[in-house]
């Protein structure tokens, strides 16, 4: 009966569900703007790059007209040196990256997991790294690694410089920071009795992080994984200060190869520039999923 005395109107329902719905609008249609703009200039570079450049000095860069093919990525291939320059980017980007990950998740372990009276100041020290301008160390990292001396069987420099080594260590130093401050807040959220229970259970502090909190951690390290063989792979400034010989540079300096002395083929160095996203690209379709599930860790909680 008193259900009956005091019915909900359906219209009422109706436009709350309404109303709550129309507050999503905005927030697509900015999504969906934002979207377009960041395609424009990929899509703009794919179709510059199908283009030939007799085509395009006929009929404009603005037009239509003429023929669509791949002869364009096909010369920036061979011309470019990409197959030698793409083995030297995956040589420095994946042990950066696992180094990067390994390093910052034990950081963030020491500093969010155990109580101690140095956590929150090291956490601090380790975020306010990421502070600094790449340009302002360059010259003190240049003339640190040229001071390290190294056997030529091991560097054919005699030091650290113009080897891979010394470009992993830079981009590991320089992501830790980033990734042990997005580690930690993860293992902070984190239950304290599952610690508690393995330390009952006479687990040391490694055991605790590898086989307890780190097998949890998947899904941020997936996400953080994604993101860092970006970062990493598409860095320009660290490869061209300490490599000085042509065969050791990553992909994102090839491009310079297809620069003419005297006149740039627009068109070869498109198709070059969409060549070097296509690694990156792959990586982010499959570690989607992974990566959206990092991306909204936490966000039903609350």
């Amino acid at each position: 009966m008193s259900t009956l005395a005091n019915p909900i109107p359906r219209t009422a329902a109706a436009g709350g569900t309404r109303t709550s719905g129309k507050r999503h609008y905005g927030t697509h249609i900015f999504l969906t703007v934002m979207a377009i703009m960041w395609l424009i200039p990929l899509g703009w570079s794919l179709f510059t790059a199908l283009r030939p450049k007799a085509d395009t000095d006929k009929y404009g860069y603005f037009s239509l007209g003429g023929t669509f093919n791949f002869d364009n990525f096909i010369q920036a291939w061979t011309q470019g040196g990409f197959s030698k320059y793409l083995l030297n980017s995956v040589i420095i980007t994946v042990p950066a990256v696992l180094l990067t990950l390994f390093f910052a998740s034990m950081m963030a372990f020491a500093v969010s997991r155990v109580s101690w009276k140095f956590n929150v100041t090291l956490l601090i020290m380790f975020t306010a790294g990421n502070l600094l301008p790449p340009q302002v160390l360059a010259a003190p990292l240049f003339e640190m690694f040229k001071h390290v001396t190294l056997p030529y069987s091991f560097s054919d420099s005699g030091n650290l410089l113009n080897t891979y080594i010394s470009v992993i260590a830079v981009d590991t130093a320089f992501q830790i920071g980033f990734c042990t401050f997005v580690l930690s807040n993860y293992m902070k959220a984190l239950s304290s009795d599952l610690t508690e229970a393995a330390l009952v259970d006479g687990a040391g502090i490694w055991r605790q992080y590898w086989n307890i909190i780190l097998p949890l951690c998947r899904p941020a390290l997936a996400a953080l994984g994604t993101l860092e063989v970006i970062f990493i792979y598409n860095d320009f400034f660290w490869p061209l200060l300490f490599i000085q010989s042509g065969n050791r540079l990553p992909i994102t300096t090839a491009i310079n190869n297809l620069q003419g002395e005297f006149l740039s083929n627009y068109n070869l160095l498109a198709a070059g520039a969409t060549i070097t996203v296509i690694p990156t690209l792959i990586i982010y379709l499959v570690l989607q999923r992974q990566f959206v599930a990092g991306l909204t860790l936490g966000s039903s909680k609350g």
